[in-house]
């Protein structure tokens, strides 16, 4: 149906294109009224003509009313964004986004350089798994070091509890903060 929508969208684009630019004409007087009122009525007068524009004009309001009062999104596509549906001969099985959010939260607040994290997952249409991770670490550690094996974890992680493939893990290091030290590793200092 999106292929019918994209066409008609085109046809009636370019059919309120033409008549704006032909009311400026006419209003700028470059074409006289009466040849454009001719012109409407001989196409309207023409039986072959004018079954064309009733076709068109009545995709066009139908098209409108659908517009209007049905929401282009159905339910499945809905379902679908919200997760992943698995299926099986014993039922079906939804694995929501915020289900893998909390699975890489939850692998990420085990390392104790990681001092803040938010998670995003995103889901194409083919349903691969694209985890994006907002990270503070603290300013000791190397971040580098950090990434590649959180990214690996998370990885194995995702995969061992939901059988779902990960993409990419990409993650964005906020900022690095330092950590406040003890009275005792002051009073040493």
């Amino acid at each position: 149906m999106k292929i019918i929508e994209k066409i008609t969208l085109i046809i009636y684009s370019n059919i309120i294109l033409i008549g704006a630019i032909i009311a400026c004409l006419a209003i700028f007087g470059w074409i006289d009224i009466d040849v454009v009122q001719g012109l409407i009525k001989s196409l309207l007068i023409s039986e072959t003509s004018s079954k064309i524009i009733l076709v068109i004009s009545i995709a066009a309001i139908l098209l409108s009313i659908r517009c209007i009062f049905f929401d282009p999104v159905s339910k499945q596509e809905i379902k679908d964004k919200q997760g992943i549906l698995l299926e099986n001969e014993n039922g079906k099985l939804m694995i929501t986004k915020e289900t893998i959010e909390n699975l890489v939260e939850a692998v990420t607040k085990q390392y104790k350089m990681a001092k803040e994290v938010s998670s995003t997952v995103e889901l194409d249409k083919e349903n691969n798994v694209n985890i994006f991770i907002n990270l503070v670490v603290s300013s000791d550690v190397v971040i580098k070091d950090l990434t590649v094996d959180l990214q690996n974890r998370i990885k194995t992680k995702v995969k061992e509890t939901t059988d779902l493939e990960v993409k990419e893990v990409n993650i964005t290091i906020k900022k690095a903060i330092q950590e406040k030290q003890n009275k005792s590793e002051k009073e040493q200092a």
